[in-house]
């Protein structure tokens, strides 16, 4: 019986690897992205430090990936991790489990 149900459910736990897969690419893309933009601006200092830059180059420079990484911060805290959802989850089922056990008088 067991095994039967591993073959009918084989298609649909292998698409859902691959979409937990390119969930977790994209979030890994994401990170990348956000180390990239505070490099660029350590380097945006560096210029406007050693004169390579004026003022009004700077601050233009600097509001644009300071707008990106706000951007980029406000999607990680709209979109929770898959850890924290387990970690949600857990005592929900573990409450629902006590009330079925404790329920019978």
């Amino acid at each position: 019986m067991f095994l039967l149900d591993d073959v009918v459910m084989a298609p649909f736990k292998g698409i859902f690897w691959i979409f937990k897969e390119i969930h977790d690419a994209a979030q890994q893309e994401q990170a990348g992205e956000s180390d990239a933009i505070t490099a660029s601006l350590s380097e945006l200092y560096m210029k406007l430090d050693t004169g390579q830059i004026t003022e009004a180059e700077f601050d233009a420079q600097e509001k644009i990936l300071l707008d990106r990484l706000d951007r980029l911060q406000a999607q990680e805290k709209t979109s929770p991790k898959p850890e924290e959802k387990k970690k949600r989850a857990k005592p929900r089922r573990q409450a629902a489990a006590a009330k079925k056990v404790y329920s019978h008088p």
